[in-house]
This record gives structure tokens, C-alpha cells and sequence, in this order.
């Protein structure tokens, strides 16, 4: 069951609990036609929610510079080694 919720509001994980029941829901086929495109738009967007928010936790990780001893002292671009 799909929640009434807008995607853009959604955390992470509420996000990717929605997105596998979308999954689920569709691997079954027992789903008429129009609620089966319903669904994949949904998961399109929960998806697309999901990458965002790995991308931008990912950064804020990859973000945060230690010094020799494993305490943060800064943040450093996210490509810098």
C-alpha cells in the first residue's frame, strides 16, 4: 500500500520502505494496468527520493577531514583524497 505522503517530504527510510512495497506490489503482477503505471511512477519518484538522500548523506561523509589521531578538524572537498 502506498502512502498519501509527497515523496520530497519523505525521509530516507520511509522512502525506501514505500518504494519496496511498490516493488513488491508490481513482482506479483497482480495489479490492474493503470494501477501497475500508478505504481511504477510512484517508484520512479521514491527511487529517485532514495539517490538523493545516499547522495547527499554521501557527501556530508566524505566531507568531514580527520586528523592523525581520527578527530574531525574541517571538512574538505569531495573529491580531495
Amino acid at each position: 500500500m502506498t502512502t498519501e505522503t509527497p515523496v520530497e517530504q519523505m525521509s530516507f527510510e520511509q522512502a525506501m520502505r514505500e518504494l519496496e512495497t511498490v516493488v513488491d506490489q508490481l513482482e506479483r503482477g497482480d495489479v490492474a494496468l493503470d494501477a501497475s503505471i500508478a505504481l511504477y511512477e510512484r517508484g520512479a519518484l521514491l527511487k529517485k527520493r532514495c539517490e538523493d538522500e545516499l547522495k547527499r548523506a554521501e557527501e556530508k561523509v566524505a566531507a568531514i577531514k580527520l586528523d592523525g589521531s581520527g578527530a574531525a578538524i574541517g571538512t574538505q572537498p569531495l573529491d580531495a583524497g
